[in-house]
Parts: structure tokens; sequence; C-alpha cells
């Protein structure tokens, strides 16, 4: 018969605690001839006999007493590998290879990375920069483990998790008369050139602002592409075009300003991706709920409207002496 070791050495550590069968059995929640006929099999296996036993007790042998603190370490691994294996399994340990895409506030990052270290200290992150449609790629061909996609996607292959929706104002010179105003209709942009992120990087949400555009009154004089934001300010910047964003890549530059549209024609909808299937890593769920939260609290903490007052235009600026109008 062979010997269950991990068991026996138990039921062997158990009875060397309380040097007493019928304790010992009980404290297993078991009969006492089972536990001592247990006690002889390890025995039998091992060659030696761990037990003295006599009318006056029972006491260790220099066998078991050798052996009892190799048991208890044995056991002890054996625990620390059941529990390691449950962590690894609930996406506690190891390395997520996780998509952000370009563009991503370092608020945003670091406010990601320290919601996954408070939820999961010993999991490490790995996050890439990574386009929308590269993300699905990547997340497709076992390169990513979770994403962050701009929707919208093709999800047959994918989970998606859920979605937060942020509002695009417009970013235009801030020599532009349009930046008198508070906030901005998309048919009044009318005329100028657009400054857009690559068709490649995400072709549905590419699709989708340019159909918005049109619907709106607004078909672009010319469109500019930009995969970089510093060159997509810059070009704004020049007045080589308008672009869209959520306010936060304005406020690097000043001589570009970021006003709300009306109705919030442009909105982007974000969520986190993880592939379908038993290969999906444990983690990449909460890595998409997660981000959701961020987004969420970083979009909420934003103010809605950054229009001018009514009298800021007679007010100084540090810059207006280089780029007065």
């Amino acid at each position: 018969m062979v010997v269950d070791l991990l068991r026996h050495l138990r039921l062997f550590v158990t009875v060397a605690d309380e040097l007493h069968f019928s304790r010992a059995a009980e404290r297993l929640g078991m009969a006492q001839p089972p536990l001592s006929q247990a006690i002889r099999r390890l025995e039998k296996e091992l060659g030696a006999e761990l037990f003295h036993r006599s009318q006056r007790g029972v006491r260790l042998s220099a066998a078991g007493t050798a052996l009892l603190e190799e048991a208890r370490q044995l056991l002890a691994r054996e625990e620390r590998l059941r529990t390691l294996a449950r962590r690894a399994a609930d996406g506690g340990l190891g390395t997520l290879r996780a998509g952000v895409p370009p563009g991503t506030t370092a608020a945003v990052l670091s406010a990601l990375l320290a919601a996954c270290e408070e939820q999961a200290p010993e999991l490490t992150v790995d996050l890439h920069e990574v386009a929308t449609e590269e993300q699905l790629r990547l997340l497709a061909d076992g390169g990513l483990d979770a994403g962050l996609v701009h929707h919208p996607v093709d999800s047959t292959a994918l989970h998606l998790g859920p979605a937060i929706s942020l509002d695009l104002g417009v970013v235009l010179p801030r020599t532009s008369p349009l930046a008198r105003l508070p906030e901005l209709r998309l048919g009044e942009l009318s005329g100028h050139d657009l400054v857009l992120f690559p068709r490649a990087h995400a072709p549905g949400w590419y699709d989708r602002v340019l159909d918005v555009c049109r619907a709106e009154g607004f078909v672009p004089g010319r469109l500019r592409h930009a995969a970089n934001p510093e060159f997509l300010l810059a070009l704004v910047a020049a007045g080589r075009g308008i672009a869209f964003d959520q306010g936060p890549l304005a406020r690097k530059e000043p001589r570009v300003a970021w006003r709300p549209l009306t109705g919030r024609p442009l909105t982007l909808r974000v969520s986190g991706a993880w592939p379908v299937g038993r290969a999906a890593h444990p983690a990449a769920r909460r890595f998409a709920e997660l981000a959701h939260g961020v987004l969420t609290r970083d979009h909420t903490a934003r103010p809605r409207s950054e229009g001018i007052s009514a009298g800021e235009d007679q007010l100084p600026r540090p810059w207006s002496v280089v780029y007065a109008p």
C-alpha cells in the first residue's frame, strides 16, 4: 500500500504534540484505532519506530525526535505552496501585461498603478502604451493580458468591462476668436482643419468622430494626423488646425485653449478588455474594474467647463507678449 506521506506526517505531528493517541484522535476527529494503524504504516514506510509505547504512556523515539522538526517544516511548505497556488489562481501573483492608449495622463496611470498595488501587492502590472487596434491584435495573439480600449470595437473574442463615457471638448489656438466663447457648437468650427490621431490607432472611434462632425455641420478643411500628443499641441498652437480632447492635454500648453462642446456630441467610451477563454489572466477582470474606477474619479473631479470668464481677456497673461494676436 502506498502511503500518503503528507497526510501521515500530519497525523504523526499531532500525536507528537499530544503524546497520547486518544487525545490526538479526538483532535483529528477520527477514531483511535485507525490513527494507531496509520502511524504503524508510516513507521513501516520509513523503516524506523517513531514512538516508544508502554503502559506508562507514549514518548518520541530518537527517530521520531529527529523527524518532528523536518515534518513541521515540510507541512508548512506544503501549506505555503497551496496558498501560493490559490493566490496565483485569484490573480494576486505573477505579471499582468496591460495596454493603455497613447495620451493617457500621468495622473490616471499613477492612480491605476496605485490601485493595483493596493489590491494585489505581489502582482506586477507591466503597462504598455498601445493604440486600441494594436491592443486588439495583441490580446488575440497572447501578447497582452488586458487593455484599455476605445469603443467601438469588435468584442466577439473579448470580455469588456464596465465602460466610462468621457466628454470631449475642442482644443484651439488661444488667439482664435472662438477661444473667447465659453463653449462651442461643432458647426462653429466649420472651415478649420482638424488634427486627429491616425485612423490605424482606433478605426471605429476615428470614423465615429468624423461622422458626428459631419452630422453637426463641421466638415474639416483638411485632416492632419498626430500620433504624439506633443505634436498635436504644436500643430494647434501653430494654427494648423483644431483638435478634440478631454481637457488635460490643453493645460500643458499656454498657447492653446480648451472649450466644451454644446450638447456633448463627442463622447469617447473606454473600457477594460481581456480575452475570452480559460487562458485569460485571472487578474484581467480586476484590472478592468480598477481602471473604470480610476477613470470615473478622474473624470468626475475635472471641472465641466474650463471656459473664460467675462473679463478674462482683459487680464494680463505671462505669455501675452510672446503670443499676442
